[in-house]
């Protein structure tokens, strides 16, 4: 037991260190760096000590997976006699549902607080090169930057691999791959500069006042937004096919391997979904944005810094569309 001790301050003296070396460089940096746990680094170390990475140690290294939230799985109900309960329940630090059509606010808890939105950036990322009108046919190559950043899990796409501009389109978007985000914006006209410049222009233009981006992955803290903002930017991605096509893949294949869907909801029989992107990160916590055909209506779900079980803010999607369903079900 004492060695699991003394290896447990190890890896925390580690972390701090990382932290304290982050401080002096840019900020986007030590953003990124605040967001990489050290025990998830250590193959001999299966299970992190400190709570956070372990569904990065169950994906590593097989070890036993935390239990599964009882209303994100498959068969959990969707209706529900006491919607007050269902509130109670609710995991995500922030939830908003809005009718896209009427403007009609459903729900809302802090939908104006703003906070880091973890991999939810890919969304603008998207919805920046597909307006742009980039030929989507378009071989890019992966380079080593595109690889190289401080993600918890590798690229699964490796350096000089070549993949059209819709292939690592479909790869952010449906199964978050960090690599094939950070080379659309690296392949943008004009680099990366100029593509963080026209994600925070078009953030402008659809009135997300709270919202700010500094790359086009989400691995930095200082991407942050609002519930309310993202309910906007999740309605404009719908309206473009391709986003609505690709974040609403169960799967998808490429050159023999199989990404899956980062959202579990994708594909249930009873669930329509128009478009939707997952995010999580230390600072950012479980992140989820959807939007939904309820009732014949089009709303935008939106639940950040989701805590608890594996899948809160999926299960935290059942619990708000229970509640919206007793309502609509009353009226």
């Amino acid at each position: 037991m004492a060695w699991r001790r003394a290896r447990a301050i190890f890896f925390c003296m580690a972390a701090a260190l990382a932290m304290a070396v982050g401080a002096g460089w840019p900020p986007s940096v030590s953003a990124q760096v605040a967001n990489f746990h050290p025990c998830n680094a250590q193959p001999s170390l299966p299970i992190c000590l400190h709570g956070y990475g372990r569904r990065i140690a169950v994906q590593r290294w097989g070890a036993t997976p935390e239990p599964l939230d009882p209303d994100a799985v498959a068969k959990a109900p969707l209706v529900t006699r006491d919607p007050a309960r269902e509130i109670e329940k609710l995991k995500s630090t922030t939830a908003f549902v809005q009718d896209m059509d009427t403007s009609e606010v459903l729900f809302a808890r802090d939908a104006d607080v703003v906070r880091p939105i973890a991999s939810l950036v890919k969304l603008m990322t998207a919805l920046v090169v597909v307006e742009a009108g980039l030929p989507m046919d378009e071989t890019i190559v992966i380079d080593a930057s595109d690889v190289d950043a401080p993600s918890e899990l590798p690229s699964r796409l490796a350096a000089g691999a070549r993949l059209s501009r819709a292939d690592l389109l479909h790869l952010a978007l449906a199964s978050s791959e960090n690599s094939a985000a950070h080379a659309l914006g690296r392949t943008y006209p004009g680099g990366m500069t100029a593509f963080v410049e026209a994600m925070n222009a078009r953030a402008a233009a659809l009135g997300m006042g709270d919202s700010r981006f500094v790359e086009p992955i989400g691995l930095s803290n200082e991407n942050v937004s609002s519930a309310r903002d993202l309910a906007r930017l999740v309605h404009a991605a719908s309206r473009q096919p391709l986003i609505g096509e690709f974040t609403t893949d169960a799967k998808y294949s490429i050159d023999g391997r199989t990404f899956h869907n980062t959202n579990m909801l994708v594909g249930r029989p009873r669930w329509d979904i128009l478009a939707s992107k997952t995010g999580t990160t230390r600072e950012a916590g479980d992140c989820l944005v959807m939007m939904v055909r309820l009732g014949g209506r089009n709303l935008a779900m939106v639940l950040l810094n989701a805590q608890g079980m594996s899948g809160s803010r999926f299960g935290d999607a059942v619990r708000l569309r229970r509640v919206l369903d007793s309502r609509m079900a009353a009226k």
